[in-house]
C-alpha cells in the first residue's frame, strides 16, 4: 500500500506539469490562430485589385487575420449580407448609401476608388448621350453605383431617367449580353467589361470616370457594432488593404497576376484592361472624403 502511496505521490507532480504543457500549448495555439475577416466585393472589376493582392501575397499574415474575399453579385445584395452578418465587411458604393440613408447601422472606414469607375457603351445607332431619349439604358442594380452613375451622367446632358427606360442587372455580363441582343441601346460598364464591349462592336460614348464626379464608387463599408467590438480587427484589416492598395499602384505585374486569378482569365488583354482602367483613380490613401 505504501509502494502505491509512494508512486502516486511521484506522478502527480509529472501529471501536473504535464497538464500544464498541454493547456500552455493550447493556449498559444488559440492565439497564433489568425482571425477570419470575410470581405464581399459586388462585381468582377479591377476595383477589387487591392484585395484579391492580400491573400495572394499574403499581405494578411502580418497582422494575424485570414482574410477571405467573397463574391456576391450586386452592391444591394451585397450590402444586405454585410448588415445580416454574412461577410464582416463590404467593398460596395451606392447601395451602402442608401442604406446608410435609410438608418442602416453601417459605416465607410475607407473610400479606395472615389469616383463613377463607368464608361457608357452603346449600339451603332447611338451617336450621343441625348440619343437615348426615348430608348432603353441597361445598368447593374437598382440604386447602386452604376444606376446612379447613369442618373449623374444623364445630369450632365440635362435628362433624368424618366427620359429614357431603365433596366436593370445583378451581373455587368447580363447587361452586356442585353446591349448585343438589342433589348438596350446602351448599358453602363467598368473595365474589364469595357473591353469586352469594344471586342463585340460597341463604342464608348463616355467615360464617366473621366469626369471626376466625387462618388463612392467603392468603399470599405461595416457595421457600427462590428466596428465597436473588433477595432484592433479592423485596424489590422485596413493595414493590410493599405498594402494591396500601394502594391496595386507600385507593382502592376503582383497586381495582374492577382486579377488573373480571381476573374479566371488567362486573356492578357482582358487583365490589362481591369487593371489599366482603375491604376489611375485609387487614392494613396483611401481616406473617406466629405
Amino acid at each position: 500500500m505504501r509502494r502505491h502511496d509512494s508512486l502516486g505521490k511521484n506522478l502527480l507532480p509529472n501529471i501536473c506539469v504535464l497538464f500544464l504543457v498541454i493547456c500552455l500549448s493550447a493556449a498559444r495555439a488559440i492565439a497564433a490562430a489568425p482571425s477570419t475577416i470575410r470581405v464581399g466585393y459586388p462585381q468582377l472589376n479591377g476595383g477589387q485589385i487591392p484585395l484579391w493582392n492580400i491573400p495572394e501575397q499574403k499581405l494578411d499574415q502580418k497582422y494575424g487575420l485570414d482574410i477571405k474575399p467573397v463574391y456576391i453579385p450586386g452592391g444591394v445584395r451585397l450590402t444586405q449580407s454585410a448588415l445580416s452578418g454574412s461577410v464582416d465587411i463590404a467593398l460596395t458604393g451606392g447601395a451602402a448609401i442608401n442604406a446608410m440613408l435609410s438608418g442602416a447601422e453601417m459605416i465607410y472606414v475607407g473610400m479606395p476608388v472615389p469616383t463613377y469607375a463607368f464608361s457608357l457603351y452603346a449600339r451603332p445607332e447611338i451617336k450621343d448621350v441625348t440619343d437615348l431619349r426615348g430608348k432603353t439604358l441597361g445598368v447593374i442594380t437598382k440604386g447602386a453605383s452604376s444606376d446612379h452613375a447613369s442618373i449623374a451622367l444623364l445630369r450632365q446632358y440635362k435628362m433624368t431617367q424618366h427620359d429614357l427606360k431603365v433596366l436593370y442587372f445583378s451581373r455587368q455580363e447580363d447587361a452586356l449580353a442585353a446591349l448585343h441582343q438589342g433589348l438596350v441601346q446602351a448599358a453602363v460598364h467598368s473595365p474589364p467589361t469595357t473591353l469586352m464591349a469594344r471586342r463585340l462592336g460597341y463604342k464608348e460614348l463616355v467615360n464617366i470616370g473621366s469626369l471626376k464626379l466625387p462618388y463612392p464608387f467603392m468603399g470599405i463599408a461595416i457595421r457600427r457594432s462590428a466596428l465597436q467590438q473588433n477595432p484592433e480587427t479592423i485596424r489590422g484589416f485596413l493595414k493590410a488593404f493599405l498594402a494591396g492598395l500601394k502594391m496595386a499602384i507600385e507593382q502592376p505585374e503582383l497586381s495582374k497576376r492577382a486579377a488573373a486569378k480571381y476573374l479566371a482569365t488567362k486573356d492578357q488583354a482582358i487583365i490589362d484592361e481591369a487593371y489599366k482602367g482603375f491604376a489611375p483613380l485609387f487614392p494613396k490613401i483611401p481616406y473617406v472624403t466629405d
